[in-house]
């Protein structure tokens, strides 16, 4: 009798709560990066080229840090927006394409 009851179905299909540890690890890998940035610019050391890849590519995972801890776009049920994402980041990349093939003709 007691499996014909809704409260304990209900029970079983609880979602699961992540708990703050996930998000205090975002937070100092999010800090983390952001600190060395920081560095890479403070110390004038690096070649300016170098140090623009180096940025870009801490920016980049910056995101990707931000889109799956912060925003929650790693779980279920957020396919439209990564699609929005998706869309907009290829828009633009074609536009960047675009632009330097139109400077260099």
């Amino acid at each position: 009798m007691a499996s014909n009851h809704p409260a304990t179905e209900q029970n079983t299909k609880r979602h699961k709560v992540e708990g703050p540890k996930k998000h205090i690890i975002a937070f100092i890998f999010s800090v983390l990066l952001t600190f060395i940035a920081f560095a890479v610019v403070i110390s004038g050391e690096i070649n300016k080229d170098f140090a623009y890849i180096i940025l870009v590519g801490l920016a980049i995972l910056q995101v990707f840090v931000q889109m799956a801890f912060w925003m929650h776009m790693k779980d279920r049920g957020h396919t439209f927006a990564i699609m929005g994402i998706l869309t907009g980041v290829f828009i633009v990349f074609t536009c960047v394409i675009m632009a330097e093939y139109w400077a260099w003709w």
